[in-house]
This record gives structure tokens, C-alpha cells and sequence, in this order.
């Protein structure tokens, strides 16, 4: 065994659940390589009023570049279920089929299909658990994001999770989806320099402590730093604030340092008493920058009491998801070899064959989603798009990082203004099925197949 173990592109493959590998090899035993569809979709939103799509970038790179090295194989021999013949077939093994999807930064709900996977059954099957991973998490924290971005009102929102968060991977794709739904900046060096991300960071408490007086600490560090943030709140707050505004005085137009941050106490009223200070003291611009325990729950109830604050940062609630840390996602079987298929579970079940997603708009706002079926012309948008085509991305899975940051701001600007509330919006948005599709249903009920898979 490795001491120690990152999921990377040579290892990825493994990252599944043994069964979606089981049933690769009985499809190969059985001969089944006809055209399956998958769809990724989340069944209830559950306290959420719309959800952010992300994810689709490391899913299609995923698809890109999977294979089974010799190293996976050599270890899949050791369990005892996996014939020679197969170990070899996974050797070859690639993923050869299509991907259709919303953009990344698009608002979706509940049953609407986020991504189709159109290939052989092997193919589209085994891929199940990495892209539930994967857009199920960014997804989910891409729309926690927005909905702290919001909460804001326009003030700057800084990413401060990734020390809580679960795992590695999750902060350097966290901070991905938090700029796609609008946040400011990271303090995540290492997703800074892979996605091109603004970072931001200055000192922590023990900055303060670690010399022997507060104000020797601020002034070394703005001798190193001199447009720097100081955290105030290591002894006394508005004492803190004060030592700013006395390095101020002495300094004069030498004097750059942009905000002090709180990070402890009732930053309502220490806010308004630090303003208060700045502003006798003529440091209008000194902003006022807060943190501790925010979401955007907190973060309204800040601004509602009419808390002079410019700018956020939010870590553990907003990384862990903690008021809803889940998606009740899922990817299922929705046609194979030419017939829509269905799962009647209830409470489970899913929608038949391939689809496309329609958006309507009035006066420039949404105003209603539809499932269609893939070749049933309808009124509105489209929203799903070939993104992969035989394996490799078309120029719509292509974007740029900022175009779907773009796109996201545009799209969540059409949205009712209810849905962007943090209260359960009633009605919700009206999402509906076509006659179409409505039709496809009531023939799988009476087992009356339709040749309607993908294509």
C-alpha cells in the first residue's frame, strides 16, 4: 500500500463503486454494447429554490482521458471477480460516446436533467459514481455560493473553507464553483494557480500575538504589506481600530492600509462603533471587512440591522453546505438499444428516453421550464447542448472559466425574485413535462416501447 494517495488522471479510473465495475464485465460477457442513456438530474431541491450547475469541466475531462492503467488492473486481479479476458478488455477501454448538457452557471431544478450520457451501456455505466461525485458536489456548493453572493448585495465575498472542508479535492473545486456563482476571491493558493483565481489572505491572530505589542505587529506588517487588511480583533476590538487610527496620524498620505477585518463579537454594533471611529478620524476608504461563522443566513440578518460592513469571508458553512451538506441526485437508465426505459420506484422513478430542456421567458425573466423530448420541437430556450461528441469536447464543452462566471450572473438576473430569497418560494418554479414526453411515459406504463434512444 502508498503511504499516501491523491486522486489524479492515472488513478481516477478506480475512483467507482465495485458494482458499476461487476456489471461492466456482465455486459461484456453478455455481448450488450448497444446505445444507452443516462440521465444525471436531482430529484427535490429540498430547501433550495433553484440550483447552480456545475461540474460539467471535470466530468468531461474525466470521460476525456479515462483508462484503466496496468496498475489498476493488476490490482483488480486480486479480488477474484474479474476474468483475464476482461482485465484485458479494460486495457483498451475508453469512453467513445456523447455528452449532452446545460452550461455550467445555468439555474435548474428539480427532475430536469443537468447532463445526458448517450454510449454503449458499458461505457455509460461505469462513469456513474465519478460524475455523481463530482457535479453532485459542485452543484451543490455552487449554489450555496450564490446564494451567499446574493445575501451580499453587491459587497465582496471571499472564500476563507478550505480548512474545513472535507478532503482535498473538495476546496480546489469549491473555489472553481464559488467564482462561477460570483464570489470575490479565494485564500486557496493551489486553486489560485490552477483555475487562475484572484486570491486574498493577510494575517491571523497569531500574526498579533507571536510580537509583544499589537501596534508593533501592524506596523511591521504594513512595512512588508503596506495596502494591507489588519485583523483588529485579537485583544480589543474598537482598541484595535484605534492603534489603526493612530498609525494613520503619525504616517499621514504614507499611510495605504485599504480595511480592518472583525472576526469575533457582535459585528453589528462593533461595526457601527469602528465606522464611527474611522470616520472621526477622516479614513472614509479604511473598509470594514468581517468574518467568523458567516452564511448568508447571517450575513442578511448583518445587513438588515444596518451593519456598515463592505466585504465577507465565509469558510465553514458555506464549504461544508451546513444547512443542507447534500443533493439527492442521481443518474439512471433512461433507453437502451432503441427503447425508452424506466425505474417505477416510488418516489425514484425517472423520466423515458432522451430529452431536451426548454426555458421560457417573459419581459426578460423565466418564467417556466419544460421537458421535452430530444426531437419534439417546442417553444422557449433549449438549455441541453453537445458538449462531447465521440469522446472529445465540442467547442460548447470548451468555455472559459469566466464565460461560465458570466453566464451565471446573467441567468440567476432572469430568475423571480422569490427564488433568490432564502425563504421557500411559493409557488415554486413551474417546471412541467411536454405532451411528448407525457406520451412516452404512458407508453412505457402499458409496455409499449418507443424506439426513442439516443442519438
Amino acid at each position: 500500500m502508498k503511504a499516501h494517495c491523491w486522486v489524479d488522471d492515472a488513478n481516477m479510473a478506480a475512483l467507482t463503486d465495485l458494482y458499476q465495475l461487476t456489471m461492466l464485465q456482465a455486459y461484456f460477457r453478455e455481448g450488450m454494447d448497444d446505445v444507452a442513456v443516462f440521465d444525471l438530474f436531482v430529484r427535490r431541491l429540498s430547501e433550495r429554490n433553484f440550483l447552480l450547475a456545475c461540474g460539467l469541466d471535470t466530468a468531461l475531462h474525466y470521460l476525456e482521458i479515462l483508462c484503466f492503467s496496468p496498475e489498476i488492473r493488476t490490482y483488480l486481479a486480486t479480488l477474484g471477480l474479474f476474468a483475464p479476458d476482461f482485465l484485458d478488455f479494460l486495457g483498451g477501454f475508453r469512453f467513445t460516446g456523447s455528452v449532452f448538457a446545460v452550461r455550467e452557471g445555468t439555474p435548474v431544478f428539480a427532475g430536469e436533467p443537468i447532463l445526458e450520457v448517450v454510449a454503449p451501456i458499458g461505457q455509460a455505466q461505469v462513469v456513474e459514481s465519478f460524475l455523481l461525485n463530482q457535479v453532485t458536489f459542485q452543484t451543490g456548493i455552487a449554489s450555496k455560493a450564490a446564494r451567499v453572493v446574493y445575501a451580499a448585495g453587491g459587497r465582496t465575498v471571499v472564500d476563507f473553507g478550505m480548512r474545513r472542508m472535507h478532503g482535498a479535492d473538495a476546496p480546489i473545486k469549491a473555489a472553481r464553483a464559488y467564482h462561477i456563482a460570483g464570489v470575490g476571491a479565494t485564500s486557496n493558493v493551489l486553486a489560485g494557480q490552477v483555475y487562475g483565481l484572484p486570491v486574498t489572505g493577510t494575517m491571523a491572530h497569531s500574526y498579533v500575538e507571536a510580537h509583544d505589542d499589537e501596534e508593533a505587529a501592524f506596523r511591521a506588517f504594513i512595512d512588508t504589506y503596506p495596502e494591507t487588511t489588519l485583523l483588529v480583533d485579537t485583544n480589543d476590538t474598537l482598541e484595535g481600530v484605534r492603534k489603526v487610527i493612530r498609525m494613520a496620524e503619525r504616517m499621514g498620505t504614507d499611510f495605504r492600509v485599504q480595511a480592518v477585518r472583525l472576526d469575533s463579537g457582535d459585528l453589528v454594533a462593533l461595526s457601527r462603533q469602528a465606522r464611527a471611529l474611522l470616520d472621526a478620524a477622516g479614513l472614509h476608504t479604511v473598509r470594514i471587512f468581517a468574518s467568523n461563522s458567516l452564511d448568508e443566513y447571517v450575513i442578511a440578518d448583518l445587513l438588515r440591522r444596518g451593519a456598515p460592513i463592505d466585504g465577507f469571508g465565509v469558510g465553514t458553512r458555506m464549504g461544508t453546505m451546513a444547512d443542507h451538506p447534500y443533493l439527492d441526485s442521481a443518474y439512471k437508465l433512461c433507453a437502451y438499444g432503441g427503447r425508452s426505459r424506466m425505474k417505477w420506484a416510488e418516489d425514484k422513478s425517472n423520466l423515458p428516453g432522451r430529452k431536451q430542456l426548454y426555458r421560457t421567458f417573459h419581459a426578460g425573466h423565466a418564467v417556466g421550464d419544460v421537458i421535452a423530448l430530444a426531437d419534439e420541437p417546442h417553444d422557449g430556450q433549449p438549455l441541453l447542448e453537445c458538449v462531447m461528441r465521440h469522446g472529445r469536447r465540442t467547442d460548447a464543452g470548451r468555455r472559459a472559466l469566466d464565460e461560465a462566471r458570466d453566464h451565471a450572473r446573467s441567468s440567476l438576473a432572469t430568475l423571480p425574485e422569490p427564488l433568490l430569497s432564502r425563504d421557500e418560494a411559493e409557488p415554486p418554479y413551474p417546471v412541467s413535462l411536454s405532451v411528448g414526453l407525457q406520451a412516452e411515459i404512458n407508453a412505457c406504463r402499458a409496455g409499449r416501447w418507443k424506439g426513442v434512444a439516443g442519438r
